[in-house]
């Protein structure tokens, strides 16, 4: 099965990345097991014209408006390999589907490590979430807290008190510094050194946290900013240069979201250090654009 470009990855980067491209009347097949990131969030806030929309009303509609165009097909499945070939690339999914194509566009999101701590996976992307310009306004005017997984927290606690009253719950592993610790002050930030050890809600909104010590304190919304781990095994294969975050690492790419080997494309949280819907949109959109300039000006 020969095509011009395989999209990797069907959630809000890869579709974005593949509307240019059939725009432009060039061949695209987007692979895709339809498991992504914010399956855990029941709506995408902030995205404009699409606020409160469920992810998969998002993907569904951006499935149907692509369907429409007669160069798109989208194969259910996962890639599972990938290699460089004479004339592009060579894609197989764990169903031995293999495709072939000039160019390719990485868009299979990251994985979320949470801390393992009772109560926060099974509240995740509800009220214990990571982004407040995505749920914050839904968790308004409640006793918040940030808990503390990098010295990145400092900067997610002093943004919280916009949405209301925030603890910041430095787990006794990060402790700010005289600086840091008078801005978050001056933000009305109150600061829990003693480990949080457990979460406790009805699965959808939690009530309190149980500290180490045995206290019991009301925080009704929890601000998490989670470990990622790359998992797709196609990143190896095609040896791609990484770039550290302060959260994990992400692939490396140039203004055009090429990485470092040419052709390959990579779009959305896996490539960008500031993730959410819009920007993985946006990130999408650069990639096909880019990936349809290379087919024009480098083939």
């Amino acid at each position: 099965m020969n095509t011009e470009v395989v999209i990797i990855g069907g959630s809000f980067a890869g579709l974005a990345a593949a509307m240019p491209l059939v725009r432009a009347q060039r061949q695209v097949r987007v692979i895709d097991a339809n498991t992504p990131r914010n399956r855990f969030a029941d709506a995408s806030h902030g995205i404009f014209c699409l606020d409160g929309k469920t992810p998969g009303d998002i993907r569904a509609t951006a499935l149907t408006q692509l369907q429409a165009y007669p160069t798109f097909d989208l194969i259910e499945g996962t890639a599972t390999n990938i290699e460089q070939t004479r004339h592009g690339f060579a894609v197989i999914t764990g169903h031995g589907v293999s495709v072939n194509a000039q160019r390719i566009i990485l868009a299979t999101g990251i994985t979320d490590t949470l801390p393992d701590i009772p109560g926060i996976k099974e509240h995740w992307g509800k009220s214990v979430i990571h982004c407040p310009y995505c749920h914050g306004y839904e968790l308004k005017d409640r006793h918040l807290g940030v808990l503390a997984t990098s010295e990145m927290s400092f900067h997610q606690a002093a943004m919280i008190p916009d949405w209301g009253a925030t603890t910041l719950f430095t787990q006794g592993l990060f402790e700010p510094n005289d600086d840091t610790l008078k801005h978050l002050q001056s933000r009305g930030v109150s600061l829990e050194r003693t480990p949080i050890v457990e979460v406790s809600g009805n699965g959808v909104d939690i009530h309190e946290v149980t500290l180490a010590d045995n206290r019991r304190l009301p925080v009704e919304g929890l601000y998490v900013g989670p470990k990622i781990t790359l998992t797709s095994p196609l990143i190896d294969q095609l040896g791609l240069t990484l770039e550290e975050t302060p959260m994990g690492s992400i692939v490396q790419v140039d203004a055009l979201k090429e990485s470092s080997l040419k052709g390959v494309f990579v779009a959305g949280d896996l490539s960008n250090a500031m993730q959410n819907g819009t920007f993985a949109i946006a990130s999408g959109t650069m990639a096909g654009v880019a990936a349809h300039r290379s087919l024009i000006f480098e083939s």
